[in-house]
């Protein structure tokens, strides 16, 4: 029986698909010495869960290494039944659990109070902001994901997509327009691309240096999985000694979690909860609780 996609496994850290045949690869660096092409989803709580590895990975490493966003259709509709979950609400739980898994937090509960239909909506709009703006569109991204996983807004819907597009500053009549237009088309490459690589589940990254060798990590890993990709093909890579104040994670990333404090700053992971809860004591910080975790912002 096939493994439904939304049926994300702790163990691996992947959220699966039924595998796929991978054809030779065709990655190459441009830009930057190493590409890395990233295989997500806007629900993809596996992807979520990487968040503090990536971010890091960024700051370390962000002169050698250029990210590219593809998304892969996690969830098309609810045609199936398999895997554990047949039904929105079966992933309610499953959220919960993967939640503590991870140490970030993830409300399970919008599968019950306004479940999602189908995360190609949220995909497309994401290829909308990425036409616009690419540093844009990441930002993009993690609004519609804290939507979802912490404030339980359904980010199919419309409203909540334009609120997000607003917020990182994309021009709203070219979000809609391309929303309504040539994203959709874009998608579809990227759906087309991610069968040609043979991307079974998310998240899937693949580092290539300018010869176009590759490698994979697949599922969510501890840090060093990541750096070790970027070391394997870049030796001479000398990572950079980023400032770990407050101050300066947050000029960075304007949200976080307890969980990406910790990573970012190199505290044990209860200290950094701690001084967040300071920070927000003092002014400082505000802070949205879940029951499951939550998230630090800077004040508007």
């Amino acid at each position: 029986m096939a493994t439904n996609p939304l049926l994300c496994d702790p163990e691996s850290g992947v959220c699966g698909m039924p595998a796929l045949p991978a054809d030779s690869l065709h990655i190459k660096s441009e830009k930057k010495p190493i590409k890395i092409v990233y295989y997500t989803d806007p629900i993809c709580s596996s992807c979520w869960g990487i968040e503090p590895q990536l971010r890091k990975l960024k700051l370390a490493y962000g002169d050698v290494i250029e990210i590219e966003y593809r998304m892969g259709g996690l969830l098309p509709d609810w045609s199936y039944n398999s895997g554990g979950i047949s039904k929105p609400s079966d992933v309610a739980h499953h959220w919960d659990e993967v939640s503590l898994h991870y140490d970030m937090p993830i409300i399970g509960d919008v599968w019950i109070e306004d479940p999602l239909p189908s995360s190609y909506p949220p995909s497309i709009a994401f290829k909308a902001a990425q036409m616009q703006d690419k540093e844009k569109a990441i930002l993009f991204l993690r609004k519609i994901r804290e939507m979802v996983f912490l404030e339980k807004k359904n980010i199919t819907k419309w409203e909540y997509l334009e609120l997000a597009a607003g917020s990182v500053g994309l021009d709203m009549i070219q979000f809609k327009k391309d929303y309504e237009g040539k994203a959709k088309e874009l998608f579809n490459e990227d759906l087309k691309l991610g069968k040609e690589l043979g991307v079974r589940g998310f998240p899937t990254m693949f580092f290539s240096d300018a010869s176009g060798k590759t490698e994979m990590v697949y599922g969510s890993k501890p840090y060093s999985a990541y750096e070790g990709a970027v070391l394997k093909l870049l030796p001479e890579a000398v990572k950079t000694e980023f400032d770990t104040t407050w101050e300066y994670v947050f000029s960075k990333y304007h949200s976080l979690t307890a969980k990406e404090f910790a990573e970012l700053t190199g505290m044990e992971r209860k200290e950094s909860e701690r001084v967040l809860d300071e920070l927000t004591a003092n002014g400082k910080l505000e802070k949205l609780t879940t029951k499951n975790g939550g998230i630090w912002r800077q004040h508007p």
